[in-house]
This record gives C-alpha cells, structure tokens and sequence, in this order.
C-alpha cells in the first residue's frame, strides 16, 4: 500500500508537465498551426521514442562537451580565484581579464575561440569552459574571503604558511562555494555547448538541432529541445546531488 501511493504520489507531481504539454497542445490546434510551423507535442514525443537511437550519439557527444567544459570551467575558476586570494599583484591582472570574459557575451566569443583553437571538438569545449568559468571564480573568491580573521591567526601564530592556510583552512571555506557554483553553471554548461555545436559543430543536440531546421523535419528540431531539456535537468540534479554529498563530507 505504502508503495502505491508513493507511485501515486509521483505521478501527481508531474501534474506540471502535463499541463505543459496540454497547454503546447491546445496553442498548436487553436491557432491552425501546420507540422512545418509547430508540431504537436504528441507528434515530437512519438518521434524522440521511435527514433531514440538517432538521438544518443548526440545526447553522449554534447553530454561529454558539456561536463568536459564544466570540470574544465571550474577547475580554471578556482585556480584563478586562489592566484587572486594570494597575491594583490595577480589580483591585478587576473581579475579584470575575467571580468572582460565574462562581460563579452559567448557569441561574439564562439568565433574568435575557433579561429584560436580551431573548429570542431576543441571550439566547443573551450566555449563551455568559458562560460563555467566566471561562477567558479567568483564563488570561490567569495568562500576564501569568508575565512575568519581569528583561524588565519591561530594558523599564523601556530607557523602555518600560506600554502598551509590554503590547504587545511581556505578549502573548507572555498569548497561549498565552489559546489553551488557547479550547481548553478551546470545546465548553462549544457546550454553553451549546444549553442557551439549550433554555430560550427557537427556533432552534439545543437549540430541535430540545426540539420533538422534546414530539412524542415520540425518534430526532430522540437524534440532535440525536448531532449536537451531532459538532459540539462538531469545535469542539474546530479550536480545537486553532488553538492549535498560535498556538504554532508564537510559538516
């Protein structure tokens, strides 16, 4: 019984999603929309399940584009923000050039990173690591700047170096930071590579998305969005995930 109604319970949560879908399905009919204008979702669903397996090379390629340039993103991001914590000299220089990467939006970025590190694989990655950068920097700045005047003396006055400070004081602080900031960046990390794959791709949800316009199968674009929301939710709830485990290990 206990079992019945927590699967009762779910499918009650997802009253949202059919109300969507409901609502997709009433302002295609109502307004005389054809296939070639806007589907309805009936239609898209049909066409992501019957044709699923043309889907998973690209689900796994943008996936892979997206988590490659979220760890790469996040990984650059905390580097930065310690370069900066160390030393006010780095902060010079560190800082304002990453207040001009993030300050320049990624469409006008995408072709100067193609043309620095080339089209394809390499172009796409870099672009999501761009835009996971900015978050992890910030977020982990802020954490290292939340270390207490009164532990940074106890570690002084014990003969802690910086390095010292750094690895047994400043990473407790920064960490929960730096996950939320993974949280947060996540589905953009997906967004980003797919916006990539649109530009100058040929692989991933966003080269998918751009073949199906240009042949007009309209059920194939809308489900390729449909797709990528999937997966950019599912992103975001492992990254959650991953959040509430760090903070778990750290409390």
């Amino acid at each position: 019984m206990t079992r019945a109604r927590s699967i009762g319970m779910g499918i009650v949560h997802l009253w949202p999603i059919a109300l969507l879908l409901l609502s997709w399905d009433a302002w295609v009919v109502l307004n005389g929309y054809t296939s070639t204008v806007a589907p309805r979702p009936w239609f898209v669903i049909a066409d992501v399940f019957t044709g699923f397996a043309d889907y998973v090379p690209s689900i796994l390629y943008t996936l892979g584009m997206a988590l490659g340039g979220l760890v790469g993103g996040t990984l650059i991001g905390f580097v930065g923000a310690v370069l900066v914590w160390w030393s006010a000299a780095l902060s010079g220089v560190v800082t304002p050039a990453a207040l001009i990467i993030r300050s320049v939006p990624i469409t006008a970025l995408i072709p100067i990173i193609a043309r620095i590190v080339g089209y394809g694989d390499p172009a796409v990655l870099a672009s999501t690591m761009l835009i996971c950068f900015f978050p992890a920097f910030v977020f982990t700045l802020s954490g290292l700047a939340a270390i207490p005047e009164a532990g940074r003396d106890l570690f002084t006055v014990l003969g802690a170096n910086k390095l010292q400070v750094l690895s047994r004081l400043g990473v407790l602080y920064a960490l929960p930071n730096l996950m939320v900031s993974v949280r947060i960046t996540a589905p953009s990390a997906v967004l980003a590579a797919m916006l990539a794959e649109f530009l100058m791709g040929t692989s991933g949800l966003g080269a998918l998305f751009s073949q199906a316009r240009s042949y007009m199968d309209m059920e194939r674009s809308w489900g390729t969005a449909l797709v990528a929301t999937v997966v950019s939710v599912l992103v975001f709830v492992g990254a959650q995930l991953m959040e509430r485990r760090v903070e778990s290990r750290l409390t």
